[in-house]
């Protein structure tokens, strides 16, 4: 290789590594600033110095409870929900090579809705029960998928398509017990299950901020296998990564992260889904994209809770915010693949 040759790569290195700095600070930035407005804006303003001292734990009337009790939890479950989501979403897009194989899709969401509809419905448990109940299952139901779609290693494809199939089985099972529920398990049921962050409490948030900080280290630390990954399980192998334990510990690890951050807020829809294409787009293709893909979760379901409270003529659960952004996302995405002649 020539010396212009090297020179040349090096640079085209040195961009791609500034435009990736460059795009995580200003995501870190604008999710800072989300989360200032977050706490300032609502049917009451505070400046931000009465929101600084309620943050560093002074007592400022009226805003010690507004801010500290009602939108520091919300904005915290906020940032650390679309972190989680985020984070699992591109785990699973980049370990199966295919941008359909996020937890929206392939029934780890459906499980734990069914479970959570289940706890309230009929055995009328309160959100710590509820919030058990949906960890448990999203864990089986992954567990589940990716023991029925084995078959001398486990085929993306093959995975997604269980993983669906699986989900509308769940998703029926929702509907059973929604049609059978007496009004007011209705209503806590579909606000449960359209994704919310009403109501929020530190309560629900702090099992959330411990998942993230104990399974997004050890998802990072599987980031240079995961990206092995991508050249396909034979190339991955000949690399030295031991595919079906990688594979297995990001599945243990990001179904973690689902499981959690949908036991306290629901199941936002399509965050798993969108966070890491726009990552990608954002920072390039090369290297890991977990990181800028949390960054990107975290600002969506922000973004997305302020818009549903403000920015309407009425409310609207994050969910539904986010609904309306992936919804035609998804449906791109297939009408490009079939153009293409791809497979999903």
């Amino acid at each position: 290789m020539s010396i212009s040759t090297v020179e040349t790569v090096a640079r085209g290195r040195g961009r791609r590594a500034r435009r990736r700095h460059t795009v995580v600070g200003l995501l870190a930035a604008l999710i800072v600033l989300g989360f200032a407005l977050t706490l300032m804006v609502g049917q009451t303003f505070y400046p931000p110095g009465d929101v600084a001292r309620v943050v560093l734990g002074q007592d400022v009337p009226g805003a010690s409870f507004t801010v500290g009790r009602l939108r520091l939890p919300r904005a915290v479950l906020a940032i650390t929900a679309g972190a989680c989501f985020g984070m699992a979403g591109v785990t699973f897009q980049t370990m199966l090579r295919n941008p359909l194989a996020s937890p929206d899709i392939i029934g780890i969401s459906a499980g734990a809705g069914a479970a959570a509809t289940f706890a309230i419905v009929v055995l009328s448990l309160d959100r710590t029960g509820v919030s058990v109940f949906a960890i448990v299952a999203g864990l089986g139901v992954a567990l589940l998928v990716y023991a029925l779609s084995y078959k001398s290693g486990v085929s993306g494809t093959r995975l997604i398509l269980i993983g669906i199939g699986v989900a509308a089985m769940l998703n029926s099972i929702t509907s059973y017990i929604l049609d059978r529920a007496a009004t007011w398990d209705l209503q806590e049921a579909m606000r449960w299950l359209t994704g919310s962050l009403n109501g929020t409490s530190w309560n629900a948030t702090l099992p959330v901020v411990a998942a993230l900080a104990v399974l997004a280290p050890v998802l990072l630390g599987l980031s240079g296998n995961l990206s092995a990954l991508q050249l396909g399980d034979d190339t991955a192998s000949a690399l030295g990564v031991r595919v079906d334990r990688t594979r297995l510990l990001a599945i243990v690890g990001a179904v973690g992260l689902i499981a959690f951050a949908t036991a306290a807020a629901g199941p936002i829809a399509f965050v798993a889904f969108l966070s890491g294409p726009i990552a990608a787009r954002l920072v390039g293709s090369d290297g890991s994209l977990l990181v800028p893909s949390a960054l990107v979760g975290a600002l969506l379901v922000l973004v997305a809770d302020f818009c549903g409270q403000f920015a309407f003529g009425t409310r609207f659960p994050v969910g539904v915010v986010t609904g309306v952004l992936g919804a035609p996302y998804l449906v791109y995405l297939i009408v490009r693949t079939n153009r293409v002649g791809g497979s999903l």
